[in-house]
């Protein structure tokens, strides 16, 4: 890829791109994860005028925010943080009190994707990705004709192992809801997440879990009720008895993925840095 100029390897239509390239905005979406924020990292010095922007959904975790502030030092340049009124409580009461799921997968589209095409506006724009090129998988990119994406990890070769490397070079390191167990960026009550990952919730931020399962109640749709974890419950998740056997089941796992995988590392192993599940249980805007 040309980082300086970010032109090749473009989605979009090219009937209408400007050949001024003045006239092209330079975007990176930071979701507060690893990938995005290693993107924002790589390309610092390659990529003149880059523009950081991170959607705020008023329900991400305290970690995302101090990571965020920290990448922001790092980076020299503001991090413009928007909502534009599609917080989640907000989009939430307009759907009735439905939970989105992965089968109603409304919040990335209203809270990501919309809101990113909004403050792109129609000005034309290069957005950056983060996938890396250890990962086949698609997500919520825009498909307007004035916004093309281009995916400098994947045409560098970029993966996981070099994510980790440029992160720990920069001093920032990996996220810090990494420590404790947590393998995602996005809203605290994300339905992608593991079972694992709830109980590291309640351990590590028992008022978030709580805030949760506040939800957790009949919509005013049909008066149904949604769970975050498909068929169980927050307040089942949360019985010791229930947490302690998650956590068996998950170091169980962890055993087994280590035997058929010896070159990981301790803290891939023992720490659940690595997403589990197949590509379409991961969502592309929250997660990078």
């Amino acid at each position: 890829m040309s980082a300086t100029t970010g032109t090749s390897n473009m989605q979009g239509s090219a009937a209408l791109w400007p050949e001024d390239p003045s006239k092209v905005r330079h975007i990176l979406s930071l979701s507060g994860g690893k990938d995005s924020a290693a993107l924002a990292v790589y390309l610092r010095d390659r990529v003149r005028g880059m523009e950081y922007i991170f959607h705020d959904t008023g329900k991400e975790l305290p970690d995302t925010y101090q990571y965020l502030d920290h990448l922001e030092g790092y980076l020299g340049r503001k991090i413009v943080r928007t909502t534009f009124g599609t917080t989640f409580d907000h989009l939430l009461r307009i759907k009735g009190g439905m939970l989105p799921s992965n089968h109603r997968r409304w919040c990335t589209e209203m809270m990501k994707l919309r809101p990113f095409e909004n403050y792109v506006g129609k000005d034309f724009c290069v957005n950056y990705v983060g996938i890396r090129a250890d990962e086949d998988r698609v997500g919520y990119i825009s498909h307007k004709p004035n916004i093309r994406a281009v995916f400098p990890f994947r045409e560098d070769g970029i993966r996981y192992e070099d994510v980790q490397r440029i992160l720990q070079d920069s001093i920032l390191g990996m996220p810090p809801y990494t420590k404790w167990g947590r393998t995602r960026s996005g809203c605290f009550f994300c339905f992608f997440q593991q079972k694992i990952e709830w109980v590291r919730l309640k351990q590590q931020y028992p008022s978030l879990y709580d805030e949760a399962k506040a939800y957790e109640k009949p919509n005013c749709i049909n008066g149904q009720v949604f769970y975050w974890c498909s068929h169980e419950s927050l307040a089942e998740i949360e019985r010791p008895e229930r947490m302690e056997e998650i956590e068996r089941n998950w170091r169980k796992m962890q055993e087994r993925l280590a035997k058929r995988r010896p070159g990981r590392t301790l803290a891939e192993t023992i720490g659940g840095l690595e997403v589990c599940g197949t590509a379409n249980q991961r969502c592309l805007m929250c997660h990078l």
